[in-house]
């Protein structure tokens, strides 16, 4: 019989992925096993390589509901198997979170488990709508309340006339659909109908939406608005500290959703930039980037490094390709001493500079033609190897050669087509719901255009706006007959991002 594993009840957050606890990260990184609630952020899960299997579900074409005792049963069955598993919550695991219930049925099996707290929604909420829960002037005290109590119950436990008399602030759990309830039953126990109040959906993801009202039309403000679930509701005196302190939905592209379309292993900065900014990422990898078919003319390559004058590398991809193949043959930086090396682009020299190197060469414009403007006046006579994609353009090699140089090149990684956009991102097009699509390469904008459908294509230009990295991604497009709304002045994601920022500012 296999040693038992462990069971570790995790709370993910609210809902942005920033929120997580590092142990709670730790315990991912280490988990065989993912269950995670429909509440959690997939974004939480997009480097971690545990099996994630997903256990809360509505009824459709997603699955059914589970039930709580399938979801005990799954726990206990996976840690006799002796897996890690990871009991992923929304929140805290013990706040309205049914964690207590699975810690108590996992003690009965014998399983050792391990409680990590997380953040709690009624805080994360309020803070990132600018509301403070205490308030030395307004508020000592503060309530949780369920809004959703336990369906099989003849009567409700909660004491509304003790709530209508709370001094303090009080948070109702997942009351969305019963709002009209709670409203009524606070108005009839004495609650002042002009309590400061507010519903908060979505919380703390760029898709949050608050609701502000006094207690008696706040059922009506939040039915006008169409505000969705999971949702918070907030009574009291601190509602009031909103107006001077929101800063959450102030951020530059609060609301917008913006397609990431890098390959998903490397799209980490890109997704962390946009909930910098307040846009919601939406992960649409066109390419993936795969190691070479055959090592050997690499390795052959490798163990003649010494040869060469100049080591050229235009992308992060080929710094890691050929140095960590470098690594993986016996050899070591030590194989470069007498080369010179140069980059595309900062971004390609942080990867250079994860292996202690530094470029000799870097241009101004991160572009080909200007990296070879820069190479020209050194490269004469020189011997110069290009570590590359296996497809891309070849202005550099033939700019140089007329140079006097002579360049051999070498494709370290593949650059490959996907065959389709994740699951339902077509879809999210076709309605309309993307603002924007950044396009980083002219063979991510030639992968889109194969992959977009007739009705997707229809948005583009209208409701999702194409924004290039460059003029030559721009080309690209419009070879395919794709319409650049916008075209980044610096040649980087982040580039991309600030000509979206600008555009959306002057009311594009």
């Amino acid at each position: 019989m296999p040693q038992l594993g462990k069971v570790y009840l995790v709370g993910a957050g609210p809902g942005d992925p920033g929120l997580l606890t590092l142990r709670a990260l730790q315990c991912l990184e280490q988990a065989d096993l993912i269950l995670y609630d429909g509440l959690v952020n997939p974004l939480v899960l997009r480097q971690i390589s545990a099996q994630a299997e997903r256990t809360c579900r509505s009824h459709g074409p997603d699955g059914r509901v589970l039930r709580q005792d399938e979801i005990n049963c799954r726990l206990i069955e996976a840690s006799q198997n002796g897996k890690t598993v990871v009991r992923l919550k929304g929140g805290d695991p013990f706040i309205f979170g049914r964690g207590s219930e699975e810690a108590a049925a996992l003690a009965d099996a014998g399983i050792p488990f391990e409680v990590v707290p997380g953040i709690t929604a009624a805080t994360a909420a309020s803070e990132y709508a600018g509301i403070s829960l205490t308030h030395r002037e307004l508020a000592s005290a503060v309530a949780f309340v369920t809004g959703h109590e336990d369906p099989v119950k003849d009567e409700t436990s909660i004491d509304y006339a003790n709530l209508a008399a709370f001094s303090g602030t009080l948070v109702f759990y997942m009351g969305l659909h019963r709002l009209e309830t709670i409203v009524d039953s606070l108005l009839r126990e004495g609650k002042d109908p002009n309590t400061p109040a507010c519903v908060i959906g979505r919380a703390t993801t760029p898709l949050q939406q608050t609701v502000c009202s006094p207690l008696m039309t706040l059922p009506a403000a939040v039915r006008g608005a169409d505000l969705r679930p999971p949702s918070l509701i907030v009574i009291g005196q601190c509602v009031r500290m909103r107006e001077k302190i929101s800063w959450f939905e102030k951020r530059p592209l609060f609301g917008k959703q913006i397609g990431i379309t890098r390959p998903v292993a490397q799209a980490g900065p890109a997704i962390t930039k946009a909930l910098e900014l307040g846009a919601q990422p939406v992960l649409l990898p066109t390419i993936e980037i795969l190691p070479p078919a055959d090592w050997s003319a690499i390795d052959a390559t490798l163990s003649r490094l010494s040869e060469f004058d100049w080591l050229i590398f235009t992308s992060a991809n080929g710094v890691w390709g050929l140095l960590n193949r470098l690594w993986e043959t016996g050899g070591d930086l030590r194989s470069l001493s007498s080369v010179r090396l140069a980059v595309i682009g900062p971004g390609t020299a942080t990867a250079l500079a994860s292996y202690h190197l530094k470029p000799d060469v870097v241009p101004d414009s991160y572009r080909a033609e200007a990296l070879a403007e820069a190479l020209k006046p050194l490269v004469s006579d020189k011997r110069v190897l290009w570590a590359r994609a296996s497809r891309g353009r070849d202005i550099l090699p033939r700019e140089l050669e007329n140079a006097g140089a002579s360049v051999e090149q070498l494709a370290v990684y593949r650059n490959e087509d996907v065959e389709s956009l994740p699951a339902g991102e077509s879809e999210r097009i076709e309605r309309g719901e993307l603002n924007w699509i950044g396009l980083s390469s002219p063979s991510i904008a030639r992968s889109l255009n194969k992959l977009l459908t007739p009705r997707a294509r229809i948005q583009i230009g209208k409701t999702a706006q194409l924004a290039s990295i460059s003029p030559v991604t721009s080309a690209a497009a419009a070879e395919v007959g794709l319409p650049i709304a916008v075209e980044a002045q610096q040649y980087t994601w982040d580039g991309i991002f600030e000509a979206v920022i600008a555009a959306e500012t002057s009311g594009f």
